[in-house]
């Protein structure tokens, strides 16, 4: 039974994550910083729970020793979101993660698994294929992409395998996401549901399909490196509300232009899933 550690254990994602791990059959040690919130999941008492805030980082600590010695690595652990311009993830997150990151591949890791994102891409517009370079224009996905580097260099000192997870756009119960307020306003009737223009292409996934791939990505060894995370399928922001509402059988009024396009994106982007494609 492979043993896996899990941190941001109680983030959006981790939840499917966690559940997404157990049905396969692994052995999950979650980890975060809100124990009280984990100790609402249903998952609890499913997994071994170590809290852990990265704030608190003790480097004198052997940390691969303390979760146990786990097989794998999946990290989801991540300050700050979602103020991507914050530069405290340059000059405070990203030198936390790559000391923890290299305490655990110091103390024996061999697998790490970390989600980076689709923003590393930068302003580059069309189909997002891994062999691009990356061209990060805000402070999280510089770091982000700096930790890449960081990790990829620490491998010719460390032997272990690194899986760089990029994940793209995803929807589900988080409620902060376009589709829950969405949601917020057709079951409270309001009139009039305010968004951007709604004609920016991305690539979306649910949640727990999202989870489902990154756990198959996880388990395995044959494909490492930059992974996309996504469908590959194009579709706009517009589309994607008109969509949910059909499913749903319900209908509000749409003030597109409501807010701007962000500056940070391209127009039109979604992932290459070739490589994705070649894990089962």
């Amino acid at each position: 039974m492979k043993k896996i550690l899990v941190t941001g254990a109680t983030g959006f994602i981790g939840q499917y994550v966690i559940s997404r791990l157990l049905e396969t059959g692994c052995r999950v040690i979650a980890s975060s910083a809100n124990e009280e919130k984990a100790r609402q999941a249903w998952w609890f008492d499913k997994v071994e729970y170590l809290p852990f805030d990265l704030a608190g980082l003790e480097p004198s600590v052997d940390y691969y020793q303390w979760f146990g010695q786990p097989d794998s690595l999946v990290h989801l652990a991540w300050e700050g979101l979602p103020d991507y311009r914050s530069p405290h993830h340059m000059d405070l997150y990203l030198p936390r993660h790559a000391a923890f990151l290299n305490n655990l591949a110091a103390g024996g890791l061999r697998d790490i698994n970390v989600t980076g994102t689709c923003l590393e891409y930068g302003l580059q517009e069309g189909l997002l294929r891994e062999e691009l370079p990356a061209m990060p224009v805000v402070p999280y996905a510089q770091a982000k992409n700096a930790l890449r580097y960081y990790l990829a260099d620490l491998q010719k000192e460390i032997p272990f395998t690194l899986k760089w997870i990029r994940l793209f756009y995803m929807y589900g119960q988080n409620p902060n996401s376009l589709l829950s307020q969405l949601d917020r306003a057709l079951d409270n009737n309001e009139p009039v549901f305010n968004m951007s223009g709604g004609e920016q292409r991305r690539d979306y996934l649910p949640v727990d399909k999202l989870a489902d791939y990154l756990c198959r990505i996880v388990v395995q060894q044959e494909v490492t490196g930059l992974i996309n995370c996504c469908s590959g399928v194009p579709v706009t922001v517009k589309e994607l509300v008109l969509e949910h509402m059909k499913e749903r059988n319900k209908n509000i009024a749409l003030n597109l232009g409501f807010y701007a396009y962000p500056d940070y994106e391209p127009m039109n982007f979604w992932g290459d899933t070739t490589k994705l494609k070649t894990i089962r």
